[in-house]
């Protein structure tokens, strides 16, 4: 019989020999080449690549709040007043200049201009223009930076929001939250470094578009690096407590049986996911008691649940969501990401997008409130934001009080706060119609790398040897951090 270790050595990988000299001979190499330009890490994390951070970071976490389906930017972000001028008027050939429409509106005979319903103002010492429907956004203009010339190629919701997510508009790439987390590793040893929490919508009329595990999974990375994702209501992790009969003492002599043979396996085969699915487990047994804790608000303040509204006492609601990942934040997860479903308004857009806007309004200001006060704003970056914009011509039949809007790749709104992004900006410009961008353009892939900026790391240094190429979030397409956001 063939000796274990030289039977390892027959099985071992290219991959895997290489990553094992990296550790050793390879790191000490490297410490070498890097002379004064070394890693500068302000507190040890657990794991993480040992050439990561490349300079010193200014977040050392992340909130995304997603609003999947695409918020309107004329209704909310992008005020446009000369278009009261062009209500059922045809939009221009000129504007469109010949642009893909998606088939729910590619066979309209007409392309009628729908301006807003809702009225806007200006606020703040910026002097921005917001919406009526975010009253409370509008209080916190100068904590924001408000980016209203972002640009995508992807014209429907699934492609484009895999690719806001994960640089790629085909699912089986690594998503954001597991890039950061495989670079520079975890903040604590009792919670995922990476959490996913979807939060619900108040409306039954809003227009839900379905998302699934793929926009948060690791793709090629190691599984240990995709996102965790939390119920709101029965176990928030799956399979997470004891079985009935199984007490703590015998859960842990089964793992401790369990990561034996799983030592076997690994010591026979070589397998790097072997150790990840031990440490997997191991993550599992202290969740039993790290996630309780972390999911009993009970000792929340009055004045906490006064500034998130009274959607924060009922699980699953964005409110909700938001004081929870705070929480996390707090006990040192990394990235946490918040979908919130019901904006992709193809009709109705009057009645809909208000109780939209009221869901997430107030707890997304409470949120960066809450940070600030508990000085950690300065390096948590939170982000705002849909996957593409919205047209401003209407979906569908259009009268003085109704509209839809169709999807619209050329340009929409989001905002990032914290984490050393200048507060009380405005980047970007649109044109009279919001359709086409004139000034600052900001592409998903500028969007991403400006986020790895931000943790510290150089995105086009940033890669992954995966299928014989150095894979990265922001793919091979050029792409540009927006210094001109950065404090």
């Amino acid at each position: 019989m063939m000796n274990p270790i030289d039977r390892s050595v027959l099985l071992e990988t290219r991959r895997q020999l290489l990553m094992r000299g990296a550790s050793g001979l390879g790191l000490a190499a490297l410490g070498t080449m890097l002379g004064q330009a070394a890693p500068v890490n302000s507190k040890p994390a657990i794991g993480g690549r040992p050439d990561l951070p490349h300079f010193a970071p200014k977040a050392k976490r992340a909130i995304y709040l997603h609003m999947v389906g695409a918020p309107p930017q004329h209704d909310l972000f992008d005020y446009k007043p000369t278009m009261k001028d062009w209500f059922d008027k045809d939009l221009p050939d000129s504007i469109r200049q010949g642009q893909r429409l998606t088939t729910m509106t590619s066979g309209q005979t007409r392309f009628p201009i729908a301006p807003t319903v809702f009225k806007f103002a200006q606020y703040g010492k910026s002097g921005t223009w917001l919406s009526e429907l975010l009253p409370y956004t509008a209080k916190m203009v100068d904590d924001i930076a408000l980016i209203r010339s972002m640009h995508t190629e992807a014209i429907n919701h699934e492609p484009a929001i895999t690719f806001i997510q994960t640089g790629f508009m085909i699912a089986g790439k690594p998503c954001m939250g597991s890039w950061i987390s495989y670079g520079l590793g975890s903040m604590n040893q009792d919670l995922p470094t990476f959490v996913v929490l979807n939060a619900s919508h108040s409306n039954p009329k809003a227009n839900v578009q379905a998302i699934s595990a793929r926009l948060w999974s690791a793709g090629f990375l190691s599984g240990q690096y995709s996102g965790v994702a939390l119920r709101s209501g029965g176990d928030p992790v799956l399979y997470i407590n004891n079985p009935d009969g199984v007490n703590g003492k015998v859960r842990r002599r089964m793992l401790d049986a369990l990561g034996e043979l799983n030592q076997i396996q690994y010591e026979e085969l070589g397998d790097p996911e072997t150790q990840t699915r031990i440490a997997q487990y191991e993550m599992a047994f202290r969740m039993q008691s790290s996630v309780p804790e972390l999911t009993d608000i009970s000792k929340e303040s009055p004045k906490t649940y006064q500034m998130y509204g009274e959607d924060a006492h009922k699980g699953g609601t964005f409110a909700h969501s938001c004081l929870m990942a705070r929480r996390m934040l707090e006990r040192g997860v990394r990235f946490v990401q918040i979908y919130h479903r019901g904006w992709d308004v193809h009709g109705t857009l009057p009645e809909v997008l208000p109780s939209q806007c009221k869901d997430v309004d107030q707890a997304a200001w409470a949120l960066v409130q809450d940070l600030k006060a508990r000085g950690m704003l300065d390096d948590t970056l939170v982000i705002f934001g849909g996957e593409f914009g919205r047209t401003i011509y209407s979906q569908g039949k259009l009268t003085p009080t109704n509209y839809g809007r169709d999807h619209h790749p050329r340009c929409f709104s989001l905002w990032m706060a914290g984490g050393g992004i200048k507060p009380g900006i405005v980047h970007g410009e649109t044109d009279e119609f919001s359709y086409n961008i004139v000034k600052d353009p900001v592409h998903v892939r500028d969007f991403q790398a400006t986020i790895m900026h931000q943790f510290g790391i150089q995105h086009d240094k940033f890669t992954f040897k995966y299928q014989g190429l150095d894979q990265r979030l922001t793919g091979v397409e050029p792409s540009r951090v927006v210094k001109e956001i950065l404090a």
